[in-house]
């Protein structure tokens, strides 16, 4: 019997019903997967592409190797060695803890530091290096070295590092590294620099940045889905930063710097005629080299708390009272306003009373019957004691700023201070109390509230022996590409003329060749035998010397009460080549202790030149 089952009409319709949905929705679902893949293949297709090869391809960079830097004579002062860094792979550790005590038992690190670096290179890219010291010294890279079978994950890699030749020499400007920070990533200039890049802080290093760095490269590097290196695909040469050539002269650089030693104080020589810098030297200093190496915490800690200051260039920031060196502006003032009678004869018996006070003169007993050409030579306190109280505190501070004192020459080296010229505006403002006359006797003498700054008055000399134009100084003599190019050539850049008269600047200009060139001059330990030099001495006040008392011998004073001897100088005098300016803190008289400095700095110029 065969057996056939009966479909009920009503199931079927159903079923048929049921089918038709299913059709339609596999129908819908077969459309919807094709438009996607049109979609992601056709229209999308070229942005899942990059993102494809983004994924296979690695981007690695190649630092530039940074600019030398040389003298004006082309003697090498920076340049670049090898540096041996200490890395690790994050994927290839097996025991971070036992790794970083591994390493902090043969070299001195940072062990907590460490350990973060590497932590954050983990969640990053596993398979980069992540740098835990740079510079290596010989003994520390044989120590790891040799223990480097028990430590998988730790790479030495091989970077270029800044080296200073002469350590110390020329610090202040030329400047030193560190590594960029966000403030700066955002700056114009540093659009080549990343995190981690070690860029210019101070001095020549930062002011010519831009030339400096170079322009880095790179490696286009194929990579598995781990991010490991398969091989290179493509690379770009890093290109080389230019090379800086200064103005300065290495070796009387390091004579003023030898001048300086176990000294504070700043000596600044200049091409009076072009304002080129031909030495900058500011004591105590510092090693830039301790910054290339990447300075640590104790050592900035060190150099920021010493109270001498190591960091600070006393050349454009030192501001300091001139002392007997502000007489030269008194003069000037007085003459061009008809004030002084050159030929007037003022007497000084070794001190001024004024409205019940004693102003003391430098020499006990004074200098008797003097006038200007004397009161120069011989620098009479009381001469311009009377003179500065004929002219007025407002004259005297109007020719002082007209002749470039109390403003900022624009070396642009970072941190250069104004000074202060003061007058009665100035009081009332600072202070919201009237100017007092007897303050305008201390201001003509270089004391009171007036500061100058080495780089100030190295200009100031130059003007009165150049003409009366004072130049902008220059530190750069030029910038030259790799293919000895030059692209910036230094050129004088006078930014402003005295419009001082011609017989009055000749007037002080005498007196102050007699100054160094008379037997009675103050600054004749400076006298050469073969070149005529100008120049002035100053002894600056830290304190007010006492009114009706003996005065204390120097060294029953306190060191940090101690007098600032000052020297400025010109030569040849009718010919000018050099000017110089030297400031010696807590050292006593200008023209026994800086004077004596002064010649042999001058007569190693003069040498130098005639070789």
């Amino acid at each position: 019997m065969i057996w056939r089952s009966k479909i009920n009409p009503v199931e079927a319709e159903i079923y048929q019903k049921r089918l038709k949905k299913l059709t339609l929705f596999v129908v819908i679902m077969v459309g919807i997967l094709f438009v996607r893949l049109w979609f992601l293949q056709i229209i999308s297709g070229a942005q899942y592409r990059k993102k494809s090869e983004s994924n296979r391809i690695d981007l690695r960079d190649v630092l530039p190797v940074r600019g030398m830097i040389f003298d004006r004579n082309g003697e090498l002062l920076v340049d670049n060695r090898a540096s041996f860094v200490l890395g690790v792979i994050p994927e290839d550790i097996t025991n971070l803890d036992g790794l970083i005590a591994d390493i902090c038992r043969l070299i001195d690190i940072d062990g907590l530091s460490a350990k973060k670096k590497i932590n954050e290179g983990l969640h990053q890219n596993p398979f980069n290096p992540v740098y835990i010291k740079k510079g290596l010294t010989r003994d520390e890279l044989a120590r790891i070295e040799t223990n480097a079978f028990h430590m998988p994950g730790v790479i030495i890699e091989v970077k270029p590092k800044r080296h200073y030749i002469y350590g110390s020499l020329a610090a202040h400007l030329i400047g030193y590294l560190g590594e960029i920070d966000k403030k700066q990533l955002n700056k114009e200039g540093y659009k080549e620099n990343k995190i981690g890049d070690f860029v210019g802080k101070f001095g020549v290093e930062k002011k010519w940045q831009r030339y400096l760095n170079g322009v880095r490269g790179g490696q286009q590097l194929e990579v598995d889905a781990s991010g490991r290196r398969l091989r290179v695909l493509y690379q770009k040469a890093a290109e080389p930063g230019f090379n800086i050539y200064l103005t300065i002269d290495k070796d009387l650089q390091m004579l003023a710097e030898r001048s300086l030693e176990n000294t504070a104080g700043a000596i600044v020589a200049m091409n009076p005629m072009t304002g080129e810098v031909l030495t900058m030297a500011s004591s105590p200093s510092f090693d830039p080299n301790d910054f290339a190496r990447g300075i640590d915490e104790k050592r900035w800690k060190r150099l920021v708390s010493n109270p001498r200051f190591p960091l600070q260039n006393r050349v454009i920031s030192g501001q300091y009272p001139p002392g007997s060196l502000f007489k030269i502006v008194v003069a000037i003032a007085g003459l061009e306003e008809g004030v002084i009678n050159p030929y007037e004869k003022v007497f000084c018996g070794g001190s001024y009373r004024f409205r019940g006070r004693l102003y003391r003169d430098w020499k006990e007993g004074g200098h008797g019957y003097v006038d200007l050409h004397r009161a120069l030579v011989e620098s009479c306190d009381v001469y311009f004691y009377k003179m500065g109280q004929k002219i007025g505190i407002d004259t005297i501070a109007r020719y002082a700023k007209n002749l470039g004192l109390g403003s900022k020459t624009n070396l642009q080296l970072g941190d250069e201070k104004e000074g202060l010229i003061p007058d009665r505006a100035w009081k009332l403002r600072r202070w919201h109390v009237t100017w007092q006359e007897g303050e305008t006797l201390s201001v003509a003498v270089g004391q009171s509230f007036v500061l100058t700054t080495p780089i100030q008055m190295v200009r100031f000399i130059s003007a009165l022996f150049n003409g009366g134009v004072l130049f902008k100084p220059q530190v750069t003599k030029w910038i030259e590409k790799n293919d000895k190019e030059k692209i910036y050539k230094f050129k004088p850049n006078l930014s402003q003329r005295w419009g001082i008269k011609k017989e009055n600047m000749e007037l002080v200009k005498t007196a102050l060749i007699d100054v160094v060139n008379e037997p009675r001059g103050t600054g004749r330990r400076a006298r050469l035998d073969q070149v005529r030099v100008a120049g002035k001495t100053g002894t600056a006040q830290v304190i007010a010397l006492p009114e009706d008392r003996e005065l204390p011998r120097e060294k029953d004073i306190p060191y940090k009460f101690r007098d600032h001897a000052w020297f400025v100088a010109v030569a040849p005098a009718e010919n000018p080549m050099i000017a110089l300016a030297l400031l010696l803190e807590h050292s006593g008289a200008g023209g026994s202790v800086a004077a004596p400095i002064a010649k042999k700095i001058l007569n190693f110029y003069f040498k130098k030149v005639r070789s």
